[in-house]
């Protein structure tokens, strides 16, 4: 008799699991490499109530950018949510304000000037709710509706094909199924719970060390490496064509002019790099969080993907990198994708000269504003715009920058972000607002774009104006500040977090001999260096003890 008793305990403890697993979905296997289970509600930051605690800009030199800076905050804050019972979210969240869905690439980039207020809003933490829903093969949706937690439906695989393209690779004609050919490998199984259209951007890790840089959380890095480690996973097994490098559709550039070349099975320059900078990053985490043999592994894998790269993307003659096409030939097109060989180190010195030398071309990328997504030489460049056929958009000017700044392109990169900035201000004080993207060959919104779009276009007003017109670079793990004072007019910044303290920094004008005198206050230690006319200084800051230097 208790056996019997043991044995139907036992079959109703199965059949209740098996009932919750068909009431939760999908949502029983997801998000199990993620250590953060569920959301503990709180009150949803608002504008009115924060602002006071934002990193507060001075830039007496033109007031238009400071305006530009709070309209920015101001739009960012009207697109935090909470999550909603149903949707498997663990954490408050910024969205890109593009429609009923979370973007993997948008909210990567949000969270780079999210940074800079992170006690005070959800910035890093609103890629919680991607890991939260990672499937169990590694798969993580780049796009997820924000109320219901479930992958954007046309990006599910749910005939359990091969790798296939839902929508193709032609955005103008309208849907065409296309499936992948591998070439030179076995086709993976089993078949992706994704299809191609969702795969794509790889950016988390770059994301989560940007945060790293200003917050210096090292918990962060240790509670995000499973979902990463199993995401490059996912990726490698799906993505990785036969000559070692990697797929892609429209890699969410829609309209692209390149796509075409990409279509069955072509590798793109873009994915192949973030591959390259993916492993990078994941070297760079595991050797932050003790992880010594991962660290060397990762930075095997990206050392012997750049030297493919390099041998079959490079073209020497047109000194330009190019997508592959499936049947191996290089595509015509020269667009912005290529540069992501910068940001990820892929490019030589003399390979990242021949780059910096095309951003400096007006015939190509040094148009009015720069960098366009389409060199301006080739025939589908639109000079209004023409979304990613020309437009202007805030995370690839991102990846443009950082890019030749490892190259050690500084004055380069600075006269880009300004360039930008000067633009994006320009248009503002014009329209009262922010856009989606902006247009190459003259100082207005792209056609087409969106308005009142923050949105990944608050990099420009708010972290290319603290970075690069104020002038002010946080390291939280080097606990350093470095202040580049370019501007000859009063600046500076209150309420500057990083690493835990909060800092003010204000710079007089010159005084009559040409010096500048820069006031210091914060509530706790740090290194600050000062770079004046090619002058540079270091002084140890203490807490709570205000000082002067003069330089």
């Amino acid at each position: 008799m208790n056996v019997r008793r043991r044995r139907f305990a036992r079959e109703v403890i199965v059949f209740v699991m098996l009932l919750n697993i068909l009431n939760n979905g999908s949502s029983a296997e997801q998000g199990a490499y993620f250590a953060k289970r569920e959301y503990v509600p709180k009150p949803l930051p608002t504008f009115d109530t924060t602002k006071d605690k934002l990193p507060s800009p001075i830039y007496d030199e033109d007031p238009n950018y400071v305006r530009c800076y709070w309209k920015a905050w101001e739009l960012a804050f009207r697109n935090f949510h909470e999550p909603t019972p149903q949707s498997g979210y663990v954490s408050q969240f910024i969205d890109a304000a593009f429609n009923q869905n979370i973007f993997l690439w948008d909210t990567c980039f949000l969270t780079m000037f999210c940074n800079y207020a992170h006690p005070y809003v959800p910035g890093i933490c609103s890629l919680d709710n991607f890991y939260a829903r990672q499937h169990e093969d590694g798969e993580i949706c780049r796009e997820i509706n924000r109320t219901t937690g479930k992958d954007f439906e046309p990006w599910v695989n749910r005939e359990g094909r091969q790798l296939f393209s839902r929508w193709g690779y032609a955005w103008e004609k309208g849907q065409k199924k296309t499936d992948v050919i591998y070439k030179g490998r076995p086709v993976p199984t089993p078949a992706p719970k994704l299809t191609l259209d969702s795969l794509n951007h790889p950016i988390f890790a770059w994301a989560e060390l940007e945060s790293y840089r200003i917050t210096g959380d090292k918990a962060r890095l240790e509670l995000v490496w499973g979902p990463l480690v199993r995401y490059y996973e996912a990726l490698e097994k799906y993505l990785r064509q036969g000559n070692g490098l990697y797929i892609t559709d429209s890699a969410s550039m829609d309209n692209a002019t390149r796509n075409i070349y990409l279509e069955s099975g072509g590798t793109g320059i873009d994915i192949s790099s973030e591959m390259v900078l993916f492993a990078r990053n994941l070297s760079q985490i595991a050797g932050i969080i003790g992880k010594r043999p991962e660290a060397r592994q990762y930075r095997r894998k990206a050392d012997e993907l750049t030297r493919l790269i390099n041998k079959l993307m490079w073209d020497a003659e047109r000194s330009f990198y190019f997508d592959l096409t499936l049947k191996g030939k290089r595509a015509p097109v020269k667009s912005i994708a290529a540069f992501w060989t910068l940001l990820a180190k892929v490019a030589s010195k003399s390979q990242a000269e021949a780059l910096a030398a095309e951003l400096g071309n007006p015939g190509t990328f040094a148009t009015l504003h720069r960098v366009p997504t389409l060199a301006a030489d080739e025939p589908g460049f639109n000079p209004d715009g023409g979304y990613w056929n020309g437009a202007i958009w805030a995370p690839t000017e991102k990846m443009v920058i950082q890019g030749l700044e490892n190259y050690g392109y500084d004055g380069l990169a600075r006269e880009i972000a300004m360039n930008h900035l000067d633009n994006v201000v320009e248009v503002f004080k014009k329209t009262g607002t922010l856009w989606e993207n902006y247009a190459p060959q003259s100082i207005s919104r792209g056609k087409p774009s969106r308005g009142d779009f923050v949105g990944w276009t608050g990099i420009g007003p708010i972290a290319f104006f603290i970075e690069y017109a104020v002038g002010i670079k946080a390291d939280a793990a080097a606990n350093l500040v470095i202040w580049d004072i370019k501007s000859p007019r009063r600046l500076g910044i209150e309420n500057f977090w990083f690493g835990q303290k909060t800092v003010s920094l204000v710079c007089r004008e010159p005084d009559a001999r040409g010096n500048r005198t820069v006031k210091v206050r914060s509530d706790g230690d740090f290194r600050l260096t000062i770079r004046f006319n090619e002058k540079t200084k270091t002084v140890e800051i203490r807490a709570q003890e205000p000082v002067e230097v003069e330089i």
